[in-house]
């Protein structure tokens, strides 16, 4: 199971939300590229990368930030947040992006997303499934998570799983930034759901809610493909040294 730290953007620096709430910005650094490296000082080799800024602009923001970590690291960045358009695409790419995720995008344009998914391949676009849960399992929430659609999210999944996409970054909104540990359940449903006589397995990473280290093998266990660790390192709750062993360690 792949690790991936989470940097998210605010005017050029490293912050954290709280289930995407603008109010609650705390700055952790004012140097992304910096946090950047001592991730890979640290063993990591991708990172995920949030322009909140775009994510509320419906526009590309961030690229500079992104293109200095990706000129400054060997990092693998998965870049998203407010990438609507294929000049977006073309500016994240340039700038060092190795993936781009799509997650508004997906809800309210499918025919550009699906042209994106046919022109770039499966390995470099990176459905962004970010729900709010209910009793059906939860609601696909859009525009730095302002809005919540009608969209349900295994039914979401699936329908983009058809069109060939691999790579799912699912995010339990009423977790992020929670410490309270991540959707386990919700996972293995989608799991379940997605494998089922599928011919085109799906490559889910879990976002939101990782509190402690013990999480990750469960996450692995339960066939996670990677897992995005934002608050957790930042509040010194899973230190850098524990990923690094558990990085060698698999």
């Amino acid at each position: 199971m792949r690790i991936l730290p989470a940097i998210d953007i605010i005017d050029g620096k490293c912050v954290r939300l709280t289930k995407g709430d603008y109010s609650t910005k705390k700055i952790y650094n004012e140097s992304p590229i910096e946090v950047a490296k001592e991730f890979e000082a640290a063993g990591i080799e991708f990172l995920h990368v949030v322009d909140l800024d775009g994510a509320k602009a419906s526009q590309i923001i961030n690229y500079k930030v992104l293109e200095q970590i990706a000129s400054k690291t060997n990092l693998k960045i998965d870049f998203g947040g407010g990438l609507k358009s294929d000049k977006d695409l073309e500016i994240a790419f340039n700038s060092g992006a190795h993936q781009i995720t799509g997650g508004s995008i997906a809800v309210k344009d499918r025919a550009t997303f699906e042209r994106w998914i046919s022109k770039y391949g499966t390995e470099k676009i990176i459905l962004g499934a970010d729900f709010y849960p209910d009793q059906t399992g939860g609601k696909i929430a859009t525009n730095g998570w302002q809005e919540e659609s009608n969209m349900e999210l295994i039914p979401f999944i699936k329908g983009y799983q058809e069109k060939g996409i691999e790579y799912i970054i699912c995010t339990d909104i009423s977790k992020d930034g929670m410490l309270l540990g991540p959707s386990f359940e919700t996972y293995v449903s989608i799991l379940e759901s997605t494998t089922i006589a599928s011919e085109n397995p799906i490559k889910l990473i879990a976002s939101g809610g990782i509190s402690t280290f013990e999480e990750l093998p469960k996450l692995s266990e339960i066939g996670c493909e990677g897992v995005i660790i934002g608050k957790a390192i930042y509040e010194n709750k899973i230190s850098l040294k524990q990923l690094e062993n558990f990085i060698v360690q698999q």
